[in-house]
């Protein structure tokens, strides 16, 4: 490819056409999900990073990236089809993930939050999204996601009322994504110590994966799904 990214592209609107830039915002710190309808200079200056060398990080994505790949799950696809992928893809393994991070994180924070104090506010932290993200996650499946669905009928009734719990559920990624920033600051970017174990590894890394993955379910929400309806 030789398309070249500018400045004034939308954050969210490069990872939509190139869902592999989302590595390049990561490393940057850039939110490309809950805060991703900025131009990419100002998300650039918002977290001081380097316009140049996050223009060539990107552009080096592009050129190895074939779009048409992904295009179609990420944006062609209907409201229903999105929302299977989102349950499969991101919903169960989200579960499954949670479950089988939680001893992890319990056992090492009680092993070394002594001498490493920002491990205790990790695990609240983590449990805290745990919480949310199953109830939030149980919702959409359960009530949201179905009503998201009556929009596509323009004689709905109660449109505004179902728009409002989309909102609602916008809010609630605002808070998750929160929480996984304070988590990545408490962390230093999910740099485990010198002195860290191997559990102590496993964990910081698979909380990164988690922020990875939360990122990616979050953005096709809120940038491609729910866009449809509000």
């Amino acid at each position: 490819m030789t398309m070249q990214l500018t400045e004034d592209r939308l954050v969210k609107d490069i990872v939509n056409e190139f869902p592999k830039t989302s590595d390049v915002f990561k490393r940057h710190r850039i939110d490309f999900c809950c805060g991703g309808n900025i131009p990419l200079l100002r998300a650039a200056a918002e977290q001081s990073a380097d316009m140049q060398v996050l223009l060539k990080e990107l552009n080096e994505v592009i050129q190895k990236e074939n779009p048409k790949e992904d295009l179609k799950v990420w944006t062609e696809s209907t409201s229903e089809d999105i929302i299977e992928h989102v349950i499969n893809q991101y919903h169960r393994p989200l579960e499954e993930e949670l479950s089988l991070l939680s001893p992890y994180v319990t056992k090492v924070a009680r092993v070394h939050g002594g001498s490493h104090e920002e491990l205790l506010r990790v695990h609240d932290l983590f449990f805290e999204l745990k919480k949310e993200m199953l109830e939030h996650t149980a919702k959409e499946e359960e009530s949201v996601f179905p009503l998201l669905l009556m929009l596509e009928d323009p004689a709905v009734e109660n449109r505004e009322e179902i728009i409002s719990y989309i909102q609602e559920l916008e809010k609630e990624h605002d808070h998750a994504g929160a929480i996984l920033k304070e988590l990545r600051d408490i962390t230093s970017d999910f740099a485990p110590p010198a002195d860290a174990c191997g559990s102590y590894r496993l964990v910081y890394k698979r909380l990164e994966d988690l922020e990875g993955q939360t990122f990616m379910h979050v953005h096709l929400e809120n940038n491609i799904l729910f866009p449809r309806y509000i």
